[in-house]
């Protein structure tokens, strides 16, 4: 009869403790519960204060949401370029020695100016030719026309003249044939018919503008048609973009296009769409060429690559100035104005950004967001990343 009392009184005992143990953890774990919990609440609603006397300092400032227009736009690249008629690549008619070749690139030349000499032996040979048949022209000339009457008076055989009429007529153009091998040389044939044979020609500019390839140096051989140098005139630069097909529907003469030359600055540049390829290339693309405004002011070179968007339409949305946004962890926030007391309160507002132009940036509307809440525009990322000097709550 003891042992079992003291039994059962055991039993009781540990059925008393283990409640007790239970009560303990659940009390504990609601405990962490409660904790994370107000932890959460705390950074979801966390308040950084900062004094009016910091916020003046600062130069800080504060606005509304407002509408702002928000442009459509195509993303594409290109490059500067110039149209056909002002860029020459410069060769010579026939091969030869270069005997003088004064240019370097960069200089500026002028149309008609002399560009490079070349020496040849065959010039001597063509400016002979030419002389031989022009005055073999005279002699064929007069037995022509005596030929002629002859014939008109039957004193002579129609074979006869034309026999002479063949012979006269064939010089006849192998004397005007040399005589424009002369002329596309930049010979005189004028000279030559004064008797002044030379062995040099020179080659011409056929544009006004800069040297920008020079391939040859004194002394070179170059054959005909070979390049020499090349010549860009800069007074009249476009922008040549490459944009996709399924974009291209979208584009119209007269768009805004807005480009920036990576490389060289951050600056923002204006252009306007003017021609449409008509056809798709290989690559499924299509070329747009658009010009430039202000061209003159600004430094730019002909194959200078460039990233442009192509304004294509133009929304209105409610926005604050990009300043007004802080990036936190791949999220983003703004800092609303709390109630004012004697220091001013601010509340991080997590929100969904849209698209940023001239300065603004596109706020995605929610329940924290309405017309005549009022933000930190100014000063917001120094108040977040040092919490203003103030406190945070």
């Amino acid at each position: 009869m003891k042992l079992y009392t003291y039994s059962l009184y055991s039993l009781l005992l540990i059925f008393t403790l283990s409640g007790c143990g239970n009560s303990e953890k659940n009390t504990t774990s609601k405990t962490s519960e409660k904790s994370s919990s107000i932890e959460n609440e705390e950074h979801r609603d966390k308040i950084l204060e900062i004094t009016k006397e910091q916020f003046n300092n600062a130069k800080m400032e504060i606005g509304k949401l407002t509408k702002q227009p928000f442009p459509e736009t195509i993303t594409t690249s290109g490059m500067i370029d110039v149209p056909p008629e002002n860029k020459a690549v410069v060769s010579a008619t026939m091969g030869g020695y270069i005997k003088s070749t004064p240019l370097l690139v960069g200089d500026q030349v002028t149309k008609g100016q002399s560009l490079v000499t070349i020496e040849n032996p065959e010039f001597i040979t063509l400016q002979q030719e030419y002389l031989e048949i022009k005055e073999q022209l005279t002699y064929l000339k007069s037995e022509y026309d005596r030929h002629k009457i002859l014939f008109a008076e039957n004193i002579t055989s129609q074979k006869n003249y034309l026999k002479t009429e063949s012979e006269y007529k064939t010089a006849k153009a192998k004397y005007n044939g040399f005589r424009k091998q002369l002329s596309m040389l930049n010979i005189s044939s004028s000279n030559v018919d004064k008797g002044i044979i030379t062995t040099v020609a020179s080659v011409y500019a056929p544009i006004s503008g800069s040297v920008t390839k020079m391939n040859v140096t004194k002394g070179t051989y170059v054959s005909a048609a070979a390049a020499i140098l090349e010549i860009i005139n800069n007074e009249h630069l476009h922008v040549e973009l490459t944009v996709y097909e399924k974009d291209i529907l979208k584009i119209k003469k007269g768009q805004e296009i807005l480009f920036k030359i990576p490389e060289a600055s951050k600056e923002v540049f204006k252009a306007k769409v003017h021609l449409i390829g008509k056809s798709i290339n290989a690559n499924r693309t299509i070329t747009v060429h658009g010009h430039m405004e202000d061209e003159s002011e600004n430094n730019f070179l002909t194959g200078m690559f460039l990233d442009a968007n192509i304004i294509t339409s133009t929304t209105k949305e409610m926005g604050l100035p990009e300043d007004s946004i802080i990036e936190q962890d791949g999220k983003y926030f703004v800092l609303r104005l709390m109630p004012q007391t004697d220091s001013y309160h601010f509340k991080m507002i997590e929100v969904n950004k849209g698209d940023t132009s001239n300065g603004y940036t596109a706020i995605k509307p929610n329940k924290n967001l309405t017309e005549d809440s009022q933000f930190l525009t100014k000063g917001a990322f120094n108040l977040i990343s040092e919490e203003g000097g103030g406190h945070s709550h």
